[in-house]
């Protein structure tokens, strides 16, 4: 890879980690304003109920693109505790590739969930049309279908090393 594509490759995981870090800063906020003004001043913020479920879907989203970035993503890898070399490897590349089908299926699918959301014109909270909240989904299993494929064809990473604290 050249110097100026893992400079790219660096600057969209960093995207990525500040758009999830800002995601769970602001949920954070809110959900404790809504504590705080619910329990002390019994009132709330009309909006903050379908927003912070709105932040728990897109932090999801990003969250499982991270996951899948750094090979940290929900696999079933029982498999590798008893099959070794290249068996091991076609069975990665297969189950990774089952799991890129299942995710392009779902952006597949959500398109057309945010399709039905455009049309209706719903409000989701403050404005925020319906569809824009849940446009991450066909982006974001779209995207992690693209990363599931790449993984698939790239060498399996070392085996993981507990760290520091981590049990084994």
């Amino acid at each position: 890879m050249s110097a100026a594509a893992r400079r790219a490759v660096t600057w969209l995981h960093r995207v990525e980690d500040g758009l999830i870090a800002v995601a769970v800063l602001v949920l954070i906020l809110v959900a404790g304003a809504q504590i705080l003004l619910r329990n002390v001043f019994e009132t709330g913020l009309a909006f903050a109920d379908p927003m912070l479920r709105a932040l728990v879907l897109w932090t999801a989203m990003l969250g499982a693109l991270a996951a899948a970035r750094e090979n940290r993503h929900i696999g079933l890898d029982i498999v590798t505790f008893f099959v070794r070399g290249r068996a091991a490897r076609v069975l990665r590349v297969v189950s990774l590739g089952f799991a890129a089908a299942i995710c392009a299926a779902m952006a597949w699918y959500s398109v057309t969930l945010v399709q039905l959301d455009w049309d209706s014109g719903a409000e989701a909270f403050a404005g925020v049309p319906v569809w824009a909240v849940q446009s991450i989904l066909p982006v974001g299993f779209a995207l992690l279908a693209l990363r599931l494929i790449v993984q698939a064809c790239l060498p399996p990473p070392p085996a993981h090393a507990p760290a520091a604290g981590e049990p084994a």
